[in-house]
């Protein structure tokens, strides 16, 4: 398989420096993700739709109001309900807040030496930051955890219609096609065929899971420590960071130029003193 490169090396930016550079790239800020979009899966969320919840499953009733008002707390995005169509925006400090929470936990894995495994199911825009912290975390003498390689994604679930089968590049688990291709996904699924290939291989799940979409939630679902990055229109994991279930859900815009997470992961991994 062909390696994906790690993000651009760049210095560590200052907290000030690294807010700049989120507003400047809209990974927060006035980000691109449309208003319209937000709402809807807040709605979705609301009328408890699997595709919206990333295998959580929710311990009380959340109206759509409330996932709003969840939102404006823990995103930053616009508190008017009246505001329904264009842009919306994430505070950038939220997004520095709880990058530094994932990067202290990052930290814990490595001085504990811990069972860990990375995934995504944002391969375009989030891959090289996973990439980073990986390859940070073998370096420390973590145990990086893989399995089913192979595994079929099915194509119509209640987690949408997705497709590919489960690989591994970079010690960072994904769909992938034909060739080189890889694929979005909501579904838990695959993270749940990976603990599943653990247990049946009489390996002990992992200590911690970095992840982002269903990879994040499926995980918190099965009680283990999750931590991962979210976009504004995924509330679930804000959701589920709110009711204890995920540990960390990191704020930001997740479909930007890859190079432009640069700066964030070299903020990230020095925070969790993995830098190199």
């Amino acid at each position: 398989m062909s390696a994906q490169p790690g993000p651009p090396s760049v210095p560590v930016p200052s907290r000030d420096e690294l807010r700049e550079h989120l507003v400047r790239s809209r990974i927060a800020g006035e980000v691109a993700t449309p208003r319209e979009n937000n709402l809807r899966n807040y709605r979705r969320l609301a009328d408890g739709e699997p595709y919206a919840w990333l295998g959580l499953t929710p311990h009380r009733g959340w109206t759509e109001q409330e996932v709003l008002e969840l939102m404006v707390d823990r995103v930053g995005v616009d508190p008017d309900p009246a505001h329904r169509w264009g842009q919306d925006r994430i505070d950038p400090d939220l997004t520095i807040d709880r990058l530094e929470a994932l990067a202290d936990r990052v930290a814990l894995a490595a001085q504990r030496r811990e069972r860990v495994l990375v995934a995504t199911g944002h391969p375009v825009g989030l891959r090289p930051t996973h990439s980073a912290t990986a390859a940070a975390l073998a370096a420390a003498g973590c145990t990086m955890l893989q399995a089913a390689h192979g595994w079929q994604q099915p194509e119509d679930t209640a987690y949408g219609w997705q497709d590919g089968a489960l690989t591994w590049r970079d010690g960072v688990g994904m769909l992938a096609g034909p060739g080189s291709q890889t694929h979005h996904t909501h579904s838990p699924l695959p993270v749940w065929a990976v603990l599943d290939g653990l247990r049946e291989a009489g390996e002990a799940p992992p200590d911690l899971v970095v992840a982002d979409h269903g990879w994040a939630g499926g995980a918190a679902a099965r009680g283990l420590d999750a931590v991962g990055y979210a976009d504004c229109n995924d509330p679930a994991l804000f959701v589920g960071e709110a009711e204890g279930e995920l540990l960390v859900a990191v704020p930001l815009d997740d479909n930007v130029r890859e190079s432009l997470y640069a700066p964030m992961t070299a903020y990230l991994l020095d925070r969790a003193g993995l830098a190199g």
